[in-house]
């Protein structure tokens, strides 16, 4: 069920990523906020950290690990110079590899408990569902939409 609902969010996203053009991409809403580019590459670097956290767990039957320094992510990787259309490919493909992944894990390593950074234990399924729902939320933020998807602070 989790592996689809990425699977869906993705393949559903991936269509409105696209058909943002690459000028307004670069914009930043406000100062001192991410562009859409950054916001993107921001995701990029929440699959890459989850990736580890989700293989672990599921290999070792419980995670413990840091959590990361999102803006200073963004800055080093440079996703505000990148061609837009590569951010989304790479974004995408990643996040292919994270549907597989998801979709191997076996049930009982889902309720392997997460802790990340200072934060309280959480499944490894929670995790999973957190990591869709912040995705989201930052699609809804990066693409100007009405209706953003509430994500915790």
């Amino acid at each position: 069920m989790l592996a689809s609902l990425l699977e869906a969010t993705i393949d559903r996203e991936i269509v409105f990523l696209r058909a943002l053009g690459a000028t307004q991409a670069v914009q930043s809403p406000k100062p001192g906020a991410w562009s859409p580019k950054q916001e993107l590459g921001h995701l990029l670097d929440s699959a890459v950290n989850n990736h580890l956290r989700f293989v672990n767990a599921a290999l070792a039957g419980a995670y413990t690990g840091p959590g990361y320094a999102q803006n200073e992510w963004v800055d080093l990787h440079g996703y505000q110079s990148m061609p837009w259309l590569e951010l989304i490919d790479l974004w995408y493909d990643h996040n292919r590899l994270l549907v597989q992944l998801v979709r191997r894990i076996p049930a009982d390593r889902l309720s392997s408990l997460c802790t990340i950074g200072g934060d309280a234990p959480v499944t490894l399924s929670a995790l999973i569902g957190d990591y869709i729902v912040h995705m989201q939320h930052h699609i809804d933020h990066l693409l100007a939409r009405v209706n953003v998807t509430r994500y915790p602070q």
